[in-house]
């Protein structure tokens, strides 16, 4: 049950990375608005997932999947939408 609110909650953190992509890029949009949010929502529930499973595989505490999960996944998801920027140019 707590994965599907990870889920969830990475879900809505790509929908607002994608929506913040234009304010901080200045509507430059190579792959349209649509593609910003689709981009960004897969790479922070990839992210997200691989923090969620990953994290205490390696032997860390749960503090640590949290703190991982709450700050990576947006990061992330900046990143891809920057490459692609930066690729379509």
């Amino acid at each position: 049950m707590e994965i599907l609110l990870v889920v969830a909650a990475m879900v809505v953190v790509g929908l607002l990375i994608g929506a913040l992509a234009g304010v901080i890029w200045k509507d430059d949009r190579p792959i349209g608005v649509r593609g910003d949010y689709i981009a960004a929502v897969i790479a922070t529930v990839v992210t997200g997932l691989l923090d969620w499973y990953v994290i205490p595989a390696m032997g860390f505490s749960n503090t640590l999947k949290y703190i991982g999960i709450a700050a990576e996944p947006p990061l992330v998801a900046l990143a891809v939408l920057w490459v692609i920027r930066k690729a379509k140019n």
